[in-house]
């Protein structure tokens, strides 16, 4: 199904549309606190940017010396070229040791490569623990947000199906209630569990060891129970050294909900006495992203969500509608990496505002990638005969001058009077929602002709000088601190 068809479901019940909108926009004014009280935060936000750069041009370097590193502290390192791979790989090691019950924290690979599904066909049972992830499994969904799994899900439904499927009190909401039934409920499938499965937030190409972030805990309890711990990661996850750890962790939970740090970052060095640690190394077609010019540094992503947030059309319109496991921004630019054929209508799911590359943690140019796609998939020739023509006529108008003023004239002095039922109609699909801003009566030109520069740009007084060159000695001051931690890095 194409995106604006599965929003247009989403959008037919406006009321949880408006609370979806209103519950992201809370965790995005949290994460604008949580960044304006680091005064370094755009510093940290450079240094993460570029560790990221050089970290994926010697990718290769790097993962064997995790490998070589991993292994020496008793993990068990496999490669899985694709998703299929992956799933085989795990099945076979959950095989080996005769496991028919998995406990498993939230992973979005897994979630990529189908690993629950896998699973279940060949007769074994997994249980997500993380709250959200628990939620939307129950009701046989798939996660809606990378962070907040659930988050289109109100307490009254979560209640319902609490009481259907954990027997608790019939129309109860309390969140605390309905949290430690959960807790309760979850507590026994660890117990039972005859394995766990986590993902990987960052692997430390130095060490060899990972890191799991949670606010649960829940990924403590999947890989300290069962003795057998299969942590599933893609290669981009990598990071050169132990010290480029902090500047992430700084940046990752104040990025996603606005804490300053997760409650829980748990550091993985090798299996635990008498147990198992194996560490399943995807590629998925990343290498095949890494090579593009234009979509490459879509891989720098740390899975912070913070451009699902603040993206004003995934908001409105709900992570299932893109159909896909990454949802929102990153998810427009990667699905598309992957698939083109299958998802040709996620980059247009997009207004162009910025906004998403405004708060990534790793600088990525979302919009601009999402821009280039659109020109790709018109290229590849998978973008409707209708829009491809719409967009030809727009640029006639944009190129003409003249065409450009009359088109304005026609729709200030002619469009005003046109019957309501001849703008707002099944054709025009913009306006079901949305009412087309009152018209000026003159044009920009006109008032600018009329009011003239409001003042001359040579006035600069001696204190705004002063000002602005503190400022550039202060930023060149951040370059060149950001300067020497790359170099420090290379």
């Amino acid at each position: 199904m194409k995106h604006a068809q599965a929003a247009a479901e989403f959008i037919a019940d406006p009321e949880r549309a408006h609370w979806h909108d209103q519950a992201l926009w809370f965790v995005r004014a949290k994460r604008d606190k949580a960044a304006q009280a680091v005064p370094e935060w755009e510093q940290l936000r450079q240094v993460a940017s570029q560790i990221k750069a050089h970290t994926m041009g010697q990718l290769a370097d790097y993962l064997e010396q995790f490998d070589a590193r991993a292994s020496a502290l008793g993990v068990v390192v496999h490669w899985a070229r694709d998703a299929g791979e992956h799933n085989r790989i795990v099945l076979q090691i959950l095989q080996q040791h005769q496991v028919r019950h998995v406990v498993k924290s939230k992973s979005m690979l897994t979630e990529e490569c189908g690993l629950n599904g896998h699973l279940e066909q060949h007769g074994i049972e997994v249980v997500d623990t993380d709250l959200g992830e628990r939620i939307v499994q129950l009701r046989g969904e798939h996660p809606s947000h990378i962070v907040l799994p659930a988050i289109h899900i109100k307490k009254a439904e979560v209640g319902e199906l609490f009481h259907q499927r954990l027997g608790t009190d019939a129309g109860a909401t309390d969140p605390k209630y309905l949290t430690e039934a959960a807790r309760q409920h979850l507590r026994q499938e660890f117990l039972r569990a005859d394995a766990g499965i986590t993902g990987v937030n960052f692997a430390i190409a130095e060490t060899g060891g990972f890191v799991v972030c949670t606010n649960e805990g829940n990924a403590d309890l999947t890989a300290s129970l069962p003795k057998l711990h299969i942590a599933c990661m893609g290669i981009e996850k990598l990071i050169p050294r132990a010290r480029d750890l902090g500047v992430f962790l700084r940046l990752l939970a104040r990025s996603a909900t606005g804490q300053p740090i997760t409650s829980y970052s748990s550091h993985f060095h090798g299996p635990q006495p008498g147990g198992e640690l194996h560490l399943v190394l995807v590629d998925n077609k990343r290498s095949e992203i890494l090579a593009s010019s234009d979509f490459g540094r879509a891989l720098h992503c740390i899975r912070c969500g913070a451009c699902l947030n603040t993206c004003p059309v995934y908001r409105r319109s709900g992570g299932h509608s893109y159909g896909a496991t990454i949802a929102g921004p990153i998810g427009s630019t990667l699905n598309p990496s992957h698939d083109p054929g299958a998802y040709p209508t996620l980059p247009y799911a997009c207004s162009l505002c910025g906004s998403c590359s405004e708060v990534c943690p790793v600088k990525i140019d979302l919009d601009h990638q999402l821009f280039t796609w659109r020109d790709r998939l018109v290229r590849q020739g998978l973008v409707p005969w209708w829009k491809r023509v719409s967009m030809r006529a727009l640029g006639l108008v944009l190129r003409s001058p003249n065409i450009y003023r009359l088109t304005g004239w026609l729709t200030r002095n002619v469009g005003r009077h046109l019957p309501r039922w001849l703008l707002y109609n099944r054709l025009n699909v913009w306006g079901r929602q949305r009412e087309i801003p009152p018209l000026p009566k003159k044009t920009f030109a006109e008032l600018y002709a009329e009011r003239g520069p409001v003042a001359s740009r040579g006035t600069q007084s001696q204190g705004e000088g002063s000002q602005l060159d503190e400022g550039r000695r202060l930023g060149e001051s951040g370059a060149g601190e950001a300067d020497r931690e790359n170099r420090d890095v290379q």
